[in-house]
């Protein structure tokens, strides 16, 4: 089920309505049912593997925490191997063997091609397939007692929510507010629906109409050069931003109605100075998955500077390959991990040359926005092989943007662009403002006329300016 879609629109009220009317030791099953709807209205075949994952994560939680000595690193084995097993078949299994039958193409002429699987891929397994496997590490770290409630642990990992594009929550934080008894609190509705609010009109209104532009440049890039093809890799920067922080918006604010807090996923990543803290911002229960999953168990920054490089290019590229099975994501992360090492090695001589803050008159100063464009002009070039079917044509778009442009940039019309420009510096003025406060806190502080008014106005602007043809999240094919 959309988030964007009028089915929504009656399951949200009709499911936070009943959580509160239900007697408390009911409230699991309502949102475990609740979820499993929600799910089922992709394609419910596939809620099977969420329960063939559940089932066997749930066991393996308990084996390991009963558990001593080795055989508990072999239940965690177990388990990470049947969940690493699942996203193996379903998302890569293709991937590698298109990528076999090429190389028996090159070196083996005449050799028989080896069968591809005709499966479609599961909304969101990589999400709730990483959310199953974080709740075993940490009962095996012994961060987490097992969960012996077999309903509440299906919960944990199908909470409708975050259910399908995040955030990727740990169960430390997640499980004790799944069993907690939530009174009604008018802030937190209040709260909760003044985020989805502004999740929606993320979605609608700014990614669902910069995607008209940015899928007809794409999709015929042959055509574009210049600042037509500039404009709609930048417009798909904000595309992405706003598709999936507005998934995320939707998402924490849907559980706040309820008195469930989910982790904050995206912190205005484009104000961001430096690669490093572009990924403290963007996608952070997912970089910070990787970091604590991955990155640290390698060796972090504690090792020799060639193993920590290594370790940041290896987190990377499964980062990368985690968001497809697609040598362009894959060299997406390879793009990110070589800005990093770049920039730690570089960062000592642009810190004493190039200060963000002037120190005396006799030291070059170079403003934050003026690190912080040069971060996001890194950022939409490596988007731009996020973004390309392939490596040839996201090569190909990039050489392109040097060229003189050989069509009109109103692609979509002089309106439409106006509007993508003018909703894009609205939601920045916003950030802005959000520097040292969120926009609902500020609001808070203002008279009800100033927060009605603005709340309304986003409504309107929803009515009047939003895309309302069902265009899917970019992140729930991942």
């Amino acid at each position: 089920m959309l988030f964007n879609s009028f089915e929504f629109l009656i399951f949200f009220p009709v499911v936070t309505i009943l959580y509160f009317l239900l007697p408390h030791k009911y409230r699991w099953l309502h949102l475990l049912i609740a979820s499993c709807i929600f799910y089922c209205a992709f394609i419910p075949v596939y809620i099977l593997i969420l329960f063939f994952t559940i089932a066997i994560d749930y066991i393996a939680g308990i084996a390991i925490e009963n558990a001593a000595g080795t055989k508990r690193k072999w239940y965690l084995v177990m388990s990470i191997v049947a969940n690493v097993g699942v996203l193996a078949i379903f998302k890569y299994y293709n991937f590698f063997i298109e990528n076999i039958n090429v190389a028996l193409d090159i070196y083996s002429t005449g050799s028989p091609h080896l069968s591809l699987l005709n499966i479609i891929l599961p909304i969101g397994l990589s999400f709730h397939t990483f959310q199953a496997m974080s709740y075993t590490i940490e009962v095996y770290k012994g961060n987490q007692k097992a969960e012996r409630h077999l309903g509440v642990y299906a919960l944990y990992v199908m909470f409708y929510p975050q259910l399908v594009a995040g955030p990727i929550e740990r169960p430390q934080n997640i499980l004790h507010q799944l069993k907690a008894k939530h009174e009604f609190n008018y802030e937190n509705f209040s709260a909760g629906i003044k985020q989805m609010i502004w999740g929606l009109f993320k979605k609608v209104v700014i990614a669902d109409r910069l995607s008209e532009y940015v899928n007809i440049v794409f999709g015929n890039y042959q055509e574009y050069s210049g600042i037509v093809v500039v404009t709609a890799v930048v417009f798909f920067a904000f595309q992405i931003y706003c598709d999936f922080s507005g998934y995320s918006d939707i998402a924490l604010g849907a559980a706040r109605t309820m008195g469930i807090r989910l982790m904050l996923n995206f912190n205005r990543p484009y104000f961001s100075t430096s690669i490093r803290e572009f990924w403290s911002r963007w996608h952070i229960s997912l970089s910070t998955w990787f970091r604590d999953y991955l990155y640290v168990p390698l060796g972090g920054n504690r090792v020799v500077k060639w193993k920590w490089f290594r370790n940041l290019f290896i987190t990377f590229l499964v980062s990368g390959f985690w968001h497809g099975a697609n040598w362009t994501f894959i060299f997406w992360g390879f793009l990110h991990g070589t800005y990093l090492i770049i920039e730690i090695l570089l960062k000592p001589y642009l810190d004493k040359a190039l200060p963000l803050r002037k120190t005396d008159g006799s030291v070059f100063f170079i403003p934050s926005f003026v690190r912080a464009l040069g971060t996001f002009t890194l950022v939409c070039l490596a988007w731009t092989y996020f973004r390309a079917e392939t490596f040839e044509q996201a090569t190909q778009m990039i050489q392109s943007m040097f060229l003189p442009s050989q069509a009109s940039i109103f692609v979509t019309g002089k309106l439409n662009l106006i509007l993508c420009l003018f909703f894009i510096l609205f939601m920045e003025t916003i950030h802005v403002l959000e520097r040292k406060q969120s926009i609902a806190d500020f609001l808070n502080g203002k008279s009800i006329f100033v927060r009605w008014s603005f709340y309304q106005s986003l409504i309107l602007l929803i009515v009047l300016f939003g895309v309302f043809d069902k265009q899917s999240f970019i992140y729930f094919q991942f």
